[in-house]
């Protein structure tokens, strides 16, 4: 400014030029959230841009405030109650920008309130119209933001772009039939194209258990205008620019089987492998890595040649991981936890991109626990299996991931048999860990302090039968009864610290009730995550210690996050008891039934004295 006064005679001048100045640093303030930002999102602790807190998807803050000889005074700084009847599992993760919260809630629902004060700044609720079929709740699991709009997904097979100051509709989209059974739960994601320079808006779908085929999505973030779409079942048939593009995989589908007649069993038309988890984005190699969930039905024997063994069919691209090209959508690289899935242990947990010292050499990798109980380290730059190792206990379906091939090396019988001729279901057969996972979708954390991931997962068990299935447009499609049951008198969850480069479990703590809640690892040596019966806690990372709980009134399913605000730290996140658990759980539904619904958003910050 006083270079532009010193080289200027005429006042009058300077101050017009002064002002001009001036209007345009606003206007590119204005501007908003840039890729800058969000691939900057782990290290800018005044703000969480991503599902995930960064594209590494890591949820490790460098905040230390907080920390283990101060935590035990954190208290409540506001609450925030989602009003109104609409209460039911309140999976989000919450974003932070300019002193503004994004929350979404149950029913397709997002929220902005004042950091400071939890005032609520504008709301809007998705209209959502009568057929919606949605598995596992009327859950939502976060929003993503660019330039100055929140994205979210709907309930209606739909995702919205909202003005991020106001809450008005600046565009929506509808990506697929929701009366056939697609929903979308899970947060979209930004990315950049390194070859195109376009930021992209990434997302998934959800659906598998009505026979969808699952498909990701790249969309203009200003205009939601498609760039690309790739299915996830062998042999379907990718869009680019509005266009056919490639099929994925083998055209032929050579991994699902054919009838007498040579053509694809029914089961390949409604594949599954839908992609409802947030994907995270490896910079360096320009890769999206996302999780494909279960093939449909879940009757394995559905998507097996008659009469073969159905280990002779992979079911490409389910219950695995991929890495997708942004600027084409096309697949670069796939390994899949699970061939031909019998027990809906899906893929869509996230992908954590970490990196790790061995043998002198730095592996960059994923980590992922699966639902199928196994922790999983993979080559992020190419896919191909590194390790793989148990992370709960008593997995009775498989021994082990064989080192050599990555494949698991499955037990005789557990896989439900068919019915006995004249029989409308199969023989029971117990398996461990169910369908709802060593751990489910709720994400992990890793340490940058430790090199440790930090999971909540459950032990429990279930019966499996197999039951006839045709398939019917909106019905589910499973040809397989279940019932979840415990495994131990004294607990279901169990958060554990987890060791990737050893597989060594470093400690362990019990939760009478299954956890569900995402984790959060602080530089000042804490892990947070919420309990089933409603208490938000942190924990020792070195030792599993419980340093602080504070109970919410509802149980905790959603993931917490942490930023910095005038000079001080803050924690927040959801309650609201609901998800999978209560819904499917057999025993666990008996067990859960306790628990009180709730809508919420809870902050907590240390009192004045403690900084």
């Amino acid at each position: 400014m006083s270079t532009l006064i010193r080289n200027t005679s005429q006042k009058g001048l300077a101050l017009s030029l002064l002002v001009s100045s001036m209007l345009s640093a606003s206007f590119v303030s204005a501007k908003g959230v840039t890729w800058d930002d969000i691939e900057n999102d782990a290290n800018t602790p005044e703000d969480v841009l991503m599902y995930g807190m960064g594209p590494e998807a890591q949820r490790f803050s460098p905040l230390q405030q907080i920390n283990k000889e101060n935590v035990h005074t954190l208290s409540p700084a506001w609450v925030m109650s989602f009003g109104d009847e609409k209460q039911r599992g309140q999976e989000s993760q919450a974003l932070v920008y300019d002193g503004v919260i994004y929350v979404t809630g149950s029913y397709s629902r997002i929220f902005a309130y004042d950091a400071r004060t939890g005032k609520k700044l504008w709301s809007y609720s998705h209209r959502l119209p009568e057929g919606i079929r949605p598995c596992c709740d009327v859950v939502n699991r976060g929003a993503a933001i660019f330039g100055d709009m929140v994205y979210f997904g709907t309930l209606d097979a739909g995702i919205v772009a909202l003005d991020r100051h106001t809450g008005k509709v600046v565009w929506k989209k509808r990506f697929e039939d929701y009366r056939a059974g697609y929903t979308m739960t899970g947060a979209p994601t930004l990315v950049k194209d390194q070859k195109s320079g376009k930021v992209l808006l990434i997302h998934g779908s959800s659906g598998d258990e009505f026979g969808v085929v699952g498909k990701l999505f790249a969309r203009d973030p200003l205009t939601g205008e498609e760039i690309w779409m790739r299915p996830f079942v062998e042999g379907h048939m990718g869009r680019l620019n509005g266009k056919e593009s490639t099929p994925t995989g083998d055209e032929n589908a050579p991994s699902w089987p054919r009838d007498e007649n040579g053509e694809l069993v029914e089961a390949w038309h409604h594949g599954g492998g839908a992609p409802w988890q947030s994907a995270s984005f490896d910079v360096e190699t320009n890769t999206i890595i996302i999780g494909a969930g279960n093939p449909a039905p879940w009757n394995t024997w559905k998507r097996t040649a008659k009469g073969d063994d159905p280990r002779n069919w992979d079911n490409l691209y389910t219950s695995g991981q991929v890495g997708v090209d942004p600027t084409t959508g096309e697949v670069k690289w796939f390994y899949q936890h699970t061939p031909n899935d019998a027990w809906d242990f899906s893929g869509n947990n996230e992908l954590v991109l970490f990196e790790y010292e061995e043998n002198g050499e730095t592996i960059k990798a994923t980590g992922h626990a699966d639902r199928n109980g196994f922790f999983y380290v993979v080559d992020r730059e190419n896919g191909d299996f590194i390790k793989a190792f148990p992370f709960v206990d008593n997995i009775n379906w498989a021994t082990h991931i064989d080192p050599d091939t990555g494949r698991p090396v499955e037990v005789e019988g557990k896989r439900p048999p068919l019915p006995e001729p004249g029989e409308e279901k199969g023989k029971a057969v117990e398996v461990s860990p169910p369908f709802l996972g060593g751990k489910n979708w709720n994400p992990m954390a890793y340490s940058q302090n430790t090199g440790w991931f930090y999971l909540g997962a459950n032990h429990w068990k279930e019966d499996y039968w197999t039951e006839e299935v045709v398939y019917t447009k909106g019905s589910a499609y499973l040809g397989q009864g279940f019932r979840i049951k415990t495994q131990y008198d004294d607990h279901v969850g169990v958060l554990r610290a987890v060791d990737p480069v050893s597989g060594e479990i470093k400690w362990s703590h019990k939760e009478k009730l299954p956890l569900w809640a995402g984790v959060l690892a602080t530089k000042g040596g804490l892990i947070f995550t919420g309990t089933g019966d409603g208490y938000v806690k942190a924990f020792d990372e070195k030792t599993g210690e419980e340093l602080w709980k504070f109970q919410t009134g509802s149980g905790i399913v959603s993931c917490p996050i942490t930023w910095e605000l005038d000079g001080e730290q803050y924690i927040g996140l959801a309650s609201g008891y609901g998800g999978a658990v209560p819904l499917w759980g057999g025993d666990m539904a008996e067990l859960t039934k306790p628990v009180a619904q709730g809508g919420s958003f809870w902050v907590f910050k240390l009192p004045k004295f403690e900084k």
